[in-house]
């Protein structure tokens, strides 16, 4: 299923229940919220879906809402869950990757990692964890919900408004995707550490699903 089938198929309800996870959820970091809200503006300009301002409503709402889910697992169980040396999200230094946005930028990265794929889903648990106010919290929740969701969804819409785009409507969703990929994959391997440490990380994270199969066919075996 493609992006356009996708969309098409989930509606508005779908739609802000996957934007919701990919802010707020960690384990929504894989979700493609950048290429669905473009998809979606791309679909409302022909009108055939939904309308712009419900798509308007249904994105910066899903965003807004998502991070703070985020922040409030932040402040409740995030120190937990950095302290678990087990969890995939810690191996995959996803986290430290927030963390260090966050320490690098303070409360302005609540506005810019909602550009940034993967690290958007953590930083709002950091912003909890470090008992940041949440007055200045939601300040910048909104914004960036607004820039984000909205704005995106304005440039799929202008985009979805020319004839041509309809025509070559897949290639251009594949080039959306792509692009992408592009601001996370950047800020992920930018730097000789960071490459290293996304290695170690994969490594990891490889060594502990191959002992967790073991474990598990063994399991199995004893049962037998």
């Amino acid at each position: 299923m493609d992006l356009n089938q996708l969309v098409s198929t989930v509606g508005l309800l779908g739609i802000w229940l996957i934007l919701f996870a990919e802010s707020g959820l960690l384990f929504g970091f894989f979700l493609p919220g950048d290429s669905l809200i473009l998809t979606a503006g791309i679909l409302a300009a022909g009108g055939n879906y939904f309308g712009i301002v419900p798509l308007l409503i249904v994105c910066i709402s899903a965003a807004i809402v998502g991070d703070s889910a985020g922040y409030a697992i932040g402040t409740t169980t995030g120190k937990k869950i950095k302290n678990n040396k087990n969890s995939f999200v810690v191996k995959m230094g996803y986290l430290k990757e927030a963390e260090e946005f966050y320490e690098k930028h303070g409360g302005k990265t609540i506005v810019l990692a909602r550009f940034v794929p993967a690290v958007r889903s953590f930083v709002p648990m950091v912003a909890g964890m470090s008992d940041m106010h949440y007055r200045s919290f939601i300040r910048y929740n909104v914004l960036g919900g607004v820039l984000w969701g909205g704005g995106v969804a304005l440039i799929g819409y202008y985009f979805g408004s020319i004839n041509w785009v309809h025509h070559y409507f897949e290639i251009i969703i594949v080039g959306i995707i792509l692009a992408s990929l592009i601001p996370g994959l950047w800020h992920i391997a930018s730097t000789k550490e960071k490459r290293a440490r996304l290695k170690t990380n994969l490594l990891a994270a490889r060594s502990s699903l191959k002992e967790h199969r073991a474990n598990k066919k063994k399991s199995k075996t004893k049962d037998k």
